[in-house]
């Protein structure tokens, strides 16, 4: 695929609006004429440098992200998680935890989307994470052999969910700070 012919500029351009009409009309009814009548492009220009619907919008979710996290590193767990939670606004978190509990429910119709989703953005955040993790476990906060370890990623996407379920409140900076601090780095013997 010849992503090349686009500046940057013009591809941050078609992100934000597809994250944009994501936001306003949910994944099943975002369409590719939409994106081409909102950013002035033609369907063509779309398919030929994305493909499909999946791989542009989580094409448009990765390039949304602030940064890479195997990037972060303080010096000790809590200072990378604590960096990590600096690297996005309250408003940003919000946007992004609607955006997401949106698609959760479009990939069980939609395997391309889970596959892209996966492929594009899961993966990639995983990876990158799980290096901050290892490089926990080599500077011996961690022990290797702690079961907490795997599911760091889940206790962290639990809180995201169970968040706006239960106290009917946005995941925000103090209550991730809170969380990190009383669950995920108690669990992790930190």
């Amino acid at each position: 695929m010849a992503r090349s012919r686009l500046t940057p500029e013009r591809e941050s351009e078609l992100y934000a609006a597809v994250l944009d009409l994501l936001r306003e009309v949910g994944y099943d009814a975002l369409t590719m004429d939409a994106v081409a009548a909102r950013t002035h492009s033609s369907k063509a220009t779309l398919y030929r440098q994305w493909g499909s619907k999946p791989e542009l919008v989580a094409r448009a979710l990765r390039a949304n992200k602030p940064s890479d996290l195997s990037e972060i590193d303080t010096g000790s767990l809590r200072g990378d998680f604590r960096e990590m939670l600096e690297r996005t606004d309250d408003c940003q978190m919000e946007k992004d935890s609607a955006l997401m509990r949106g698609l959760a429910h479009a990939v069980h119709d939609n395997p391309d989307l889970h596959r892209a989703l996966r492929e594009l953005l899961i993966e990639p955040e995983m990876n990158g994470f799980e290096e901050v993790l290892r490089r926990a476990v080599r500077r011996g906060e961690v022990d290797a052999g702690n079961p907490a370890l795997k599911l760091v990623p889940h206790m962290l996407i639990g809180a995201f969910v169970a968040r706006p379920l239960i106290e009917d409140q946005p995941v925000d900076h103090a209550f991730l700070s809170v969380y990190v601090d009383a669950v995920v780095l108690p669990s992790l013997g930190v």
